[in-house]
């Protein structure tokens, strides 16, 4: 062997070696995920056993609507209504409605909230779940409708009314119409209360503009998961408003509870125990004369 080809035997590789389509193929797609917030690989099969949260940093990643219910509710027990209510393009936004329907596609679902009856511990309950993969959960008029109509299932069945929040707010493309939806909904929810009837509200990441402005606030209990952001208007625009620096920490779940406007930040294991705990707590019994 010469003392050139010894250099070469030594000599770092300037190549990159491309895989062939069958090594491609051995890895199945989606069989991982990462992590958004420590930006860790973890399998997607042990990603969903620990409920879409990081093993690693415990962030709590979106859920489906679909998801939802089936870490929420009794196995088989829940039954959806008003999926045959359909978004219109009221301002004849361009684009609007074929975004509707690529979203509905996508995801399964009439709007971004998926509405219906179902049993929590063997208890009846009301539940509207909201869904940020559609249309960033934004509150158009289905939405809005759809909240109504399940608050309204609640007061006549005489049972708690249950929300999971996830939303950017108010739809712009609906203008003023969706904004309407903030009354319109809450007007349900205080009908609901003269009722006696409890209602809790869950805010997830994110839950802000328009919706956090009204029904996810006005819970008899709200809660949210950990680290959610939970606000009004946007950081930046609140610090150009205020002229001052905010805490790092603001508009977070812990924040909110810090000061007087969460009655508990709850990790997702520990839900649906919580909440039906709470329903059990409030249930509503019959008084027998003496």
């Amino acid at each position: 062997m010469s003392i050139r080809d010894i250099f070469r035997k030594n000599q770092k590789k300037k190549y990159a070696t491309i895989p062939t389509e069958r090594a491609k193929n051995d890895v199945p797609e989606g069989i991982m995920m990462k992590c958004p917030e420590c930006r860790k690989n973890v399998f997607t099969k042990d990603l969903m056993k620990n409920l879409k949260v990081c093993p690693s940093c415990d962030h709590h990643m979106k859920m489906t609507a679909f998801e939802r219910v089936e870490i929420f509710l009794d196995e088989g027990s829940f039954v959806s209504m008003d999926d045959h209510l359909e978004t219109i393009n009221p301002l004849n936004f361009p684009g609007y409605t074929e975004k509707v329907k690529s979203d509905a596609k996508k995801t399964g679902l009439n709007e971004a909230v998926l509405t219906g009856v179902g049993q929590l511990e063997g208890q009846q309950v009301v539940v509207a779940i909201m869904d940020s993969h559609f249309r960033m959960g934004s509150m158009g008029s289905v939405v809005g409708e759809k909240i109504t109509r399940a608050v309204e299932k609640a007061t006549e069945l005489r049972v708690p009314f249950i929300i999971f929040t996830a939303s950017g707010g108010a739809r712009m493309q609906e203008g003023v119409l969706s904004l309407m939806q903030m009354a319109k909904t809450s007007v349900a929810l205080r009908r609901h209360s003269d009722h006696g009837l409890l209602y809790i509200s869950i805010l997830t990441h994110p839950t802000t503009g328009g919706v956090s402005a009204s029904f996810a606030s006005v819970g008899d209990i709200n809660i949210a998961e950990p680290k959610a952001l939970i606000g009004f208007a946007g950081r930046r625009v609140i610090e150009q408003t205020v002229r001052e620096k905010l805490p790092e920490d603001f508009q977070t779940a812990e924040f909110l509870l810090d000061h007087g406007q969460l009655d508990a930040v709850i990790h997702r294991k520990d839900m649906r125990e919580t909440v039906a705990l709470l329903v059990q707590m409030h249930e509503r019994k019959e008084v027998s004369p003496w």
